[in-house]
């Protein structure tokens, strides 16, 4: 509280209460310039952001992908949930259906890729109803592969790890 209350660690106050909020980027750059170990923020593992709104599909990514061991894993149904949990999670790696509930994966992508803070994550559609003009919409959105349904989940799974290049 001191810290903030100095202005040595940036963030912004709650409008209507005593509550403080710190950006990511804030408090790991005043982490860095006060030594303090960051071994706590960092599991190692390669995040995967998984919005579909199919319960079964996302099931099974959730499932396979913790069990893998290499990656940790949030889920999303719709393209606002996703927006809202890319902000928190900061994911690797966003596995998203192109016809969501809300919004389509192209305005998901845009939006994404018109934030530099993502520039690292690796976007990949899936989709069983996607023609190939909207496969190459997805592409020119920012998109870095395009995965049909019906798909081999080893395939996939292998896919991220070979974006992620993770061992």
């Amino acid at each position: 509280i001191r810290c903030f209350d100095s202005g040595r660690l940036q963030g912004f106050r709650v409008p209507g209460s005593r509550f403080r909020r710190i950006p990511r980027e804030s408090l790991i750059a005043f982490m860095k310039n006060n030594d303090i170990p960051m071994d706590q923020l960092e599991t190692g593992k390669k995040r995967v952001l998984v919005v579909d709104d199919d319960e079964a599909v996302v099931d099974m990514f959730n499932e396979l992908l913790e069990r893998d061991g290499r990656f940790e894993v949030r889920t999303a149904s719709t393209g606002y949930d996703a927006g809202i949990l890319t902000e928190k999670f900061r994911p690797d790696v966003l596995l998203l259906d192109f016809k969501l509930p809300d919004v389509n994966g192209n305005v998901v992508c845009r939006t994404i890729r018109s934030n530099p803070n993502y520039r690292h994550m690796k976007i990949l559609i899936i989709s069983g109803v996607a023609d190939p003009d909207e496969v190459a919409e997805l592409k020119s959105a920012g998109a870095d592969e395009f995965i049909r349904k019906p798909f081999d989940i080893n395939a996939v799974i292998g896919r991220i790890a070979e974006m992620m290049k993770v061992a």
